[in-house]
């Protein structure tokens, strides 16, 4: 069984400064009326044409929860202040041990050197 103590960042050295940041986005979704989840899921929607959230469910509530994030609008601040929460160097401790993190260091191209065809 895989405890949760196998990923970095949630060994007891990490556990507590990764909570402060939980603790933040939990009070900014409690501010904006919406849940921690519909927060992220409003974050990614915000963030461009080009990224699409695919939240994954096999209950209706939580696919009515996700849809709700639609309606959850982010000022530019609002965003700058989610984006420093989740920037490299706040978050402490790897997100993937090891022998998961195969896939981590590849290269994907730039969207504007694909070609349509």
């Amino acid at each position: 069984m895989v405890s949760i103590y196998n990923f970095p960042r949630f060994k007891p050295e990490n556990l507590e400064h990764n909570r402060k940041i939980f603790d933040r986005v939990n009070e900014m979704a409690a501010m904006k009326g919406c849940t921690p989840s519909q927060l992220a899921l409003a974050w990614v929607h915000h963030c461009g044409n080009d990224a699409v959230p695919i939240p994954g469910t096999t209950r209706t509530a939580n696919l009515n929860q996700n849809i709700g994030a639609l309606s959850v609008k982010l000022t530019p601040e609002e965003m700058a202040e989610l984006e420093s929460y989740a920037s490299a160097d706040v978050v402490k401790g790897e997100r993937h041990f090891v022998m998961s993190m195969t896939w981590i260091n590849s290269e994907t191209p730039p969207l504007s050197s694909w070609k349509a065809e």
